[in-house]
């Protein structure tokens, strides 16, 4: 997992690194497949813009020239229940989708550091975005993740917390809140909008 604004630099260092992360693991650890997630050193998500760039860059590189699987982590800003945080984890889905990746490894909302931060709507959003990705146009989806980026990255800074597993789901039914469902169509409305094909 490179750090963007680290040791490594800028984008395109970085994204040189992290194909280097992925040659040393199967190098040196004999992977089956490496599970990747450049982080942004400020935000500590995967779904900046510049986050974005080398993860697809990195995929896409490896996808031409190698056999290697590659799978991503999520770390969205926001929490659960919260649009910005879908809208955040579908700019990676697709931005993985497009690329090449094999694997999208779900979501840990909340920067993946907050205890019950994590529900099944989150990757239900990353496994239907990238079933409507799949197909897609480079320069069609280049396009809508730009316009997607925009909503949603002037907001690391005030990301919304969001709300625990218990919040978002009927724990006796392991359903999703009718608050949850929601917010949840109208960030797909929201991506529909920006031209995604469900």
């Amino acid at each position: 997992m490179p750090i963007f604004g680290g040791y490594a630099g800028g984008v395109e260092e970085t994204a040189i690194v992290d194909i280097a992360t992925h040659i040393n693991a199967f190098v040196m650890s004999n992977a089956s497949w490496h599970l990747d997630g450049p982080v942004h050193i400020r935000w500590g998500s995967t779904n900046t813009r510049e986050t974005l760039q080398i993860a697809g860059w990195t995929s896409a590189t490896l996808s031409e020239f190698t056999d290697m699987i590659k799978g991503n982590q999520y770390y969205p800003c926001a929490g659960p229940c919260t649009e910005m945080c879908l809208l955040e984890l579908s700019a990676q889905s697709m931005t993985d989708t497009a690329s090449g990746r094999e694997i999208l490894s779900g979501v840990a909302a909340a920067k993946g550091v907050v205890q019950d931060k994590t529900t099944g709507m989150e990757a239900r959003m990353m496994g239907e975005v990238a079933r409507a990705t799949s197909g897609m146009d480079i320069t069609e989806v280049n396009t809508i993740i730009e316009n997607l980026v925009k909503l949603y990255e002037k907001d690391y800074a005030k990301a919304p917390e969001g709300k625990t597993f218990q919040e978002c789901y009927d724990i006796a039914t392991i359903t999703p809140t009718d608050e949850y469902v929601k917010v949840y169509d109208g960030a797909r409305k929201k991506l529909e909008e920006l031209g995604l094909v469900f």
